[in-house]
């Protein structure tokens, strides 16, 4: 049986890699590289995506000293992160295959230059046949700056990579329709509905799914799908789980995408919030042409406020008057300019359609 997908990322949660003593399991870890191999040598292109360094860390190193919560985040990845890649590089060259670290903070997202910087270096490492191992760097990266958790980060890679799927693995059998310790409840196989209200049928609980909860992980899922990827959430500790979801089989809960598949630009603004460096406000007459069918752009005469100060080419959130934002854009010139504009008729768009995503 073929692969049905080229390219895809896997994101492996520490739930997965660590055993009851909170440590890196490496039978786990040499389960995950044979599975990836098994698709990679079946002509399948693998970005990983992959938590553990914290845990890692904390397998070799005893804090001895009373730190901060950022502190010792920073001290137990920087070390765990070397013996973390040097496990996978170790268990991956058995299967003749390479492997490359990159690590990423959430400002690496915020402009797009930086972004196709990134996503070049990727590319690059794809097409030497290279396994490009994902994780954000904890050791610059502080509160403020650090992603929801790693599915936000897989996300962001595996549309910024194109891929055909994304595959999101934790320590659970997939998406429950009630709590996942009840006899009566059952495994969701299939969300075609991406506008499902999650709350109302996943139990709230944040626990062992690390910064974010299930919730929160099934609304990232049906975010991606909705830009064209098939995402799947599973049982990272199952022996065949990658495997079974590359090969169209049952693998925990599957969100199907839609049809449409965006650009990858529209992708990167897809998931551009929470790195726009200024808002604008648009009126009613705006707001209605954006939400129409027609290729609009944002242009002065809807716009009433202007927040921030930005720059050609940054970010911009766009929400209505009531501040609900509904999309973002780039600008195509800057904060003073667009200030002198506002209102006016037959100005430049402040953004553009082709740089431009609605919600």
């Amino acid at each position: 049986m073929s692969n049905h997908f080229k390219r895809i990322a896997i994101k492996v949660g520490s739930n997965v890699l660590t055993n009851e003593n909170g440590h890196l399991d490496d039978n786990i870890i040499q389960q995950l590289v044979r599975q990836i191999a098994n698709v990679v040598q079946a002509g399948t292109e693998v970005v990983l995506i992959s938590s553990g360094a914290v845990a890692s860390g904390r397998s070799i190193h005893n804090l001895k000293q009373k730190l901060d919560t950022v502190s010792s985040r920073q001290l137990l990845s920087a070390i765990g992160q070397v013996k973390l890649i040097n496990q996978y590089s170790n268990h991956f060259q058995k299967q003749n295959l390479q492997v490359a670290q990159v690590l990423v903070t959430k400002e690496d997202f915020r402009t797009r230059t930086h972004y196709l910087n990134m996503k070049n270096c990727l590319q690059v490492l794809l097409g030497s046949q290279i396994i490009p191992i994902v994780n954000e760097n904890d050791v610059v990266a502080i509160t403020e700056l650090m992603f929801t958790d790693n599915d936000e980060l897989a996300g962001l890679v595996a549309n910024m990579i194109n891929a055909d799927a994304l595959i999101l693995l934790s320590n659970i059998d997939g998406v429950y329709n009630g709590d996942p310790s009840n006899p009566q409840s059952e495994i969701i196989e299939e969300v075609r509905n991406l506008n499902t209200d999650f709350s109302k049928i996943v139990t709230h609980k944040k626990s062992e799914f690390g910064r974010g909860g299930m919730i929160t992980k099934c609304n990232m899922a049906a975010k991606i799908a909705a830009t064209g990827l098939h995402v799947f959430i599973a049982n990272g500790k199952s022996s065949d789980i990658i495997f079974n979801a590359v090969q169209g089989k049952k693998a925990g809960t599957h969100f199907i995408p839609e049809s449409k598949v965006q650009s990858g630009l529209k992708k990167w603004l897809a998931h551009s919030g929470g790195y726009s460096k200024g808002r604008i406000m648009i009126n009613e007459g705006a707001l209605h042409a954006l939400k129409s069918k027609q290729a609009i752009s944002v242009l002065p005469v809807g716009i009433i406020k202007l927040f921030g100060e930005f720059r050609k080419g940054d970010l911009l959130e766009i929400a209505t008057a009531d501040g609900v934002v509904i999309g973002w854009g780039v600008a195509q010139y800057g904060h003073e300019k667009a200030g002198g504009r506002i209102g006016q008729h037959n100005q430049k768009p402040l953004i553009h359609y082709d740089y431009l995503y609605i919600k």
